[in-house]
């Protein structure tokens, strides 16, 4: 599967199932930062932001995504409601979920308790990117910025988004932000994660029937599935 589900149903449910898929979003960026075992690129980045503001770990995320989406804006990328909704909310929630000291303690644990906080993180960011997703208002800004800098660039999509990730990596390890084995896991395990999620999503709730070869469009949305639409050949 190269793109998630789309959900069936009114507005409101879809706009629940964003809301719901973004706080899912932000519990496994929590388990992950709790592990102490290493952060995906773009956390790495926020927790040294943090390290040298007086920014929380919660605030720099959503202080990224703003600024990430103002560039995105800037370059020309059509946003959806879903864009704008994970650069607010996503920092919101940790934000929420980090201020309980049960929270935050989660830390002190043994080493293999915190593999499984690692684990589970990875598996909650791969879920809620699925619902957040499925619910079809647009990705997030540093998917919107992918995007954008694969056209604007002519470059690979996937030379983009390694271009992206790996910048916001020695960005965030310079400033001191926490690289380990959880964030090699990440940048191994994200995609067959993600991939599977969808795979869940399609087959757990209503979906959007369609036919493989139609595409994302500009804000993430797929355009209506019809035999006129496909390609000849």
């Amino acid at each position: 599967m190269c793109s998630p589900p789309e959900l069936v149903g009114p507005r409101w449910v879809r706009l629940v199932a964003l809301v719901l898929g973004l706080a899912v979003f932000a519990a496994g960026i929590v388990l992950l930062l709790e592990s102490d075992l290493g952060l995906s690129p773009w956390d790495v980045l926020h927790q040294g932001i943090a390290e040298h503001t007086p920014l929380t770990f919660g605030t720099a995320h959503m202080t990224v995504s703003v600024v990430v989406l103002g560039i995105s804006a800037a370059l020309g990328a059509k946003l959806g409601i879903g864009t704008v909704a994970n650069a607010l909310l996503v920092g919101f929630f940790v934000v929420l979920m980090t201020l309980p000291d049960a929270v935050t303690s989660l830390s002190e644990h043994g080493l293999t308790v915190r593999v499984g906080f690692m684990a589970s993180g990875l598996a909650l960011i791969g879920v809620g990117t699925a619902v957040y997703l499925g619910a079809g208002f647009g990705p997030g800004p540093r998917d919107s910025l992918m995007v954008i800098g694969a056209t604007r660039t002519s470059l690979r999509i996937g030379v983009v988004r390694a271009s992206i990730e790996a910048l916001a990596l020695a960005l965030g390890w310079a400033l001191g932000g926490t690289v380990g084995v959880g964030t090699v896991a990440f940048v191994l395990l994200i995609g067959p994660t993600v991939e599977a999620s969808f795979w869940l999503f399609e087959r757990a709730v209503p979906t959007r029937d369609r036919d493989p070869r139609d595409g994302l469009d500009a804000i993430g949305r797929y355009p209506a599935t019809s035999p006129e639409k496909w390609p000849s050949g």
